[in-house]
């Protein structure tokens, strides 16, 4: 079945905004012509966080879809937070790849309006997008049932059980790095990146440095 919003018709003065920020070039073409034949305007392609958050401003876009990784050290996360303290009311939209149940609720409690996975029919991307503009929430059936499962089993995820400071000194251990060298990155003394890690390690119950940075990549927070 031919999808409605093909032909709707040229009265209708609304046409959708959308920037594309993605490191993958071939994925942005492929999006880009997806929404542009539901008949919305591709207004810019950004290639990293820092291009993501210029562009967003610069070409004042009703919505940007974002991906979360860019192989560098600023996410689309990153990115999001930016752009969310200085316009509020930014309507964004993730594209992933990767679908941790922890990073996925990351995501919605950040701000965004959808979170969608790369694999997915790009008919979902574009209703997606039209929710976002709309300013309302949209879950891929796929999405909702797994946040549902997530809300009712309970949320363990070092997102969850840490505050800000502790998470950060997480990631930071779970990427190898000594106490010294956590103390001096985020300049704090040693005594407390010492007490801090140790609450890390009985909050989360585990000891080993192999295991904080197996779970570290189980939810998203370090690269694989």
């Amino acid at each position: 079945m031919q999808n409605q919003y093909l032909n709707r018709p040229q009265s209708n003065p609304q046409i959708i905004r959308v920037l594309l920020a993605d490191d993958h070039p071939i994925v942005m073409t492929g999006f880009a012509m997806s929404l542009t034949a539901e008949g919305m305007e591709v207004v810019g392609q950004a290639k990293t966080p820092t291009e993501a958050v210029q562009q967003f401003f610069a070409t004042q876009a009703d919505v940007i879809v974002l991906d979360i990784r860019f192989g560098a050290e600023m996410t689309g996360l990153d990115a999001a937070k930016q752009i969310l303290e200085k316009q509020a009311d930014a309507q964004i939209v993730f594209l992933s790849q990767f679908d941790q149940d922890a990073l996925i609720k990351e995501t919605y409690r950040l701000g965004a309006k959808a979170f969608v996975t790369k694999d997915c029919d790009p008919t979902d991307l574009a209703i997606a997008v039209r929710r976002a503009a709309q300013g309302e929430l949209y879950f891929m059936p796929s999405i909702a049932e797994r946040l549902a499962n997530l809300s009712v089993r309970g949320d363990t995820s070092p997102q969850t059980v840490l505050d800000e400071r502790s998470l950060a000194i997480f990631k930071l251990m779970a990427e190898g790095l000594t106490n010294v060298e956590i103390a001096e990155k985020l300049d704090l003394s040693q005594k407390t990146i010492s007490n801090i890690s140790q609450s890390v390690k009985e909050k989360l119950g585990i000891h080993r440095p192999a295991l904080i940075t197996k779970l570290a990549v189980k939810y998203g927070l370090i690269e694989p």
